[in-house]
């Protein structure tokens, strides 16, 4: 596995990994919240990122997407899971941006488990997203990750 800044022909696959993963881990979300989504993460999310892919034999398996030290998306393909990818892009967005902050969605509690084992606390909760939707998000970050979560 390595990992390579993203390049305008692998937008296609982001997406398509994005909505898989999306589907298999985000349970609390219906299909409409999906579909709602797909846009806001294709024409506004995933552009306004530095993306980072993680790449398998040459084909994208999980990609990273950051704001400065805040780890914005981290989504691996759903047949890639519990095989290192994640840790190894949280790892890669550290050591280019130092310790990091993230937001979880407070009902998916493997992605808190993920992100707890690998050193993050939570420091705060919203009752919403950031689109102010009833998705609850609780906010970490790394010791001496900046922000007051």
């Amino acid at each position: 596995m390595t990992i390579r800044p993203a390049r305008p022909d692998d937008a296609d696959h982001l997406l398509d990994m994005w909505l898989a993963s999306v589907r298999a881990t985000h349970t609390f979300l219906t299909e409409a919240d999906v579909q709602a989504l797909l846009p806001v993460v294709r024409d506004e999310a995933l552009p306004a990122l530095e993306v980072w892919v993680l790449v398998d034999g040459g084909v994208p398996i999980g990609f990273a997407g950051l704001d400065g030290a805040a780890l914005e998306a981290l989504f691996l393909h759903p047949e890639h899971v519990g095989r290192g990818g994640g840790r190894r892009l949280v790892e890669h967005a550290r050591a280019l941006k130092g310790p990091l902050t993230v937001d979880v969605n407070e009902q998916n509690p493997k992605a808190l488990a993920f992100y707890e084992a690998l050193g993050f606390e939570v420091v705060g909760r919203s009752d919403t997203d950031s689109r102010g939707r009833p998705f609850p998000l609780l906010h970490l970050r790394e010791a001496g990750a900046g922000g007051d979560g």
